[in-house]
Order: structure tokens, then C-alpha cells, then sequence
């Protein structure tokens, strides 16, 4: 992997504890509280699951990877869709693909965008396209003053969306809001539990 000594959850995306659920929640109610009041309307609850949830909202396809361990290239197939993943050669790879953490960052991009078309298409707002680019790094934990834990280093990824279209500054700021709450960001920010095991021999 590109960065192999780090299993720690991602900040700006960090693993949060249970408890702090139900303060989001109100802190979520008290913000469409505030938006109610204003002309600019408030979404209800259905609304905003449907949007933030949308496209992916179906039930997930099974994911297999197969990579012989001579070399760091990965065979990954995805229903009918077959995808190669890789290392830099700089690295000991042959860069016949795109890194784990480059399909992370993929992935957070592509589950953004279209959660932002999907909300503006469902609103008739003039957006035309959206472009999101994405970057990570490791930032010491005393660096990130948005960030709970302050021991040792953190992964960070910094997101940078450009709305394409005339909206106005509601919207924008609307669309960026909805943006930080696409299912797979969601899912990045949240209490995270992998199970892992290993499968009989053959």
C-alpha cells in the first residue's frame, strides 16, 4: 500500500464515537431550524436522506481483488466492470493503475459529484457540471485544529468542488452543504468496523 503504517480513519474524516451521533443529529436539527426560518426553505428529513443517500443507495455489489504476490498490481472486479490497481514504479510497482488511496480519493470524488447533481437536478437548480478534486496527505494531529485526537500523525484529505452554472450564492452554499453529506463521506466520517477473516485453505 502506499502508506502502510497507517490504519487510522481519515480526518476532516475521523472515526467518531457513538456519543457524538445524537449531537449531530441536533446539531442538524438546529441548522434546517435556522434555514426554516429564512425564505430560503428547509428540507424535510425525507428529502434530505433521498439526497444524500441517492445514488448509492442501493445495496452494494460484492467487490473481489485478486493480485499475485509477486508484485503489487491488482486484478479488482465489480460486477461486470473490471478495474486495475498499482503502485508508482518509484515504489517497486509497475503503475499499471491507479494507487489504493487514489481510488479512495475516487471514490469520495465521484460519490460527491454525484450527489450534488442529483440534489440540484431534483431542486430544477441551473447547475451544468461539477468538477471535485482531491487530494491526501498526513498531517501531524497537533497541526489540525478541527481534529479530536492530538496524538501522532493523521490522514487528511483536502476537497475542492467547482459548481459550473448560474446559481446563486443560496444554492452554492447549499450544494456544498449537501456535498459533505454524500453517502460515502458519511461512511468515512462514522464509526467504521472492519471485519476481516481468512478463508479456508483450498
Amino acid at each position: 500500500m502506499s502508506d502502510p503504517g497507517s490504519r487510522s480513519a481519515l480526518v476532516g474524516t475521523r472515526v467518531r464515537r457513538a456519543s457524538h451521533r445524537s449531537s449531530r443529529v441536533t446539531e442538524f436539527r438546529m441548522r434546517a431550524s435556522k434555514r426554516g426560518r429564512s425564505h430560503f426553505r428547509s428540507v424535510t428529513r425525507k428529502e434530505h436522506e433521498q439526497a444524500v443517500t441517492g445514488p448509492s443507495g442501493s445495496e452494494p455489489r460484492e467487490v473481489v481483488v485478486h493480485g499475485s504476490a509477486n508484485g503489487f498490481a491488482q486484478e479488482i472486479a465489480v460486477g461486470r466492470h473490471r478495474l486495475v490497481a498499482d503502485e508508482p514504479a518509484a515504489v517497486g510497482g509497475t503503475d499499471a493503475g491507479a494507487g489504493p488511496y487514489d481510488l479512495l480519493l475516487a471514490a469520495l470524488g465521484s460519490c460527491t459529484s454525484m450527489t450534488v447533481a442529483l440534489y440540484a437536478r431534483r431542486k430544477q437548480w441551473p447547475l451544468e457540471s461539477v468538477q471535485v478534486r482531491l487530494r491526501h496527505a498526513k498531517v501531524h494531529a497537533t497541526d489540525c485544529e478541527d481534529c479530536e485526537t492530538k496524538v501522532a500523525m493523521l490522514d487528511r484529505i483536502e476537497c475542492d468542488i467547482e459548481l459550473v452554472g448560474p446559481l446563486d450564492d443560496e444554492q452554492r452554499a447549499r450544494l456544498l452543504d449537501i456535498a459533505n453529506k454524500c453517502p460515502v463521506h458519511r461512511t468515512l466520517v462514522s464509526e467504521i468496523v472492519i471485519a476481516t477473516r481468512l478463508l479456508p485453505r483450498h
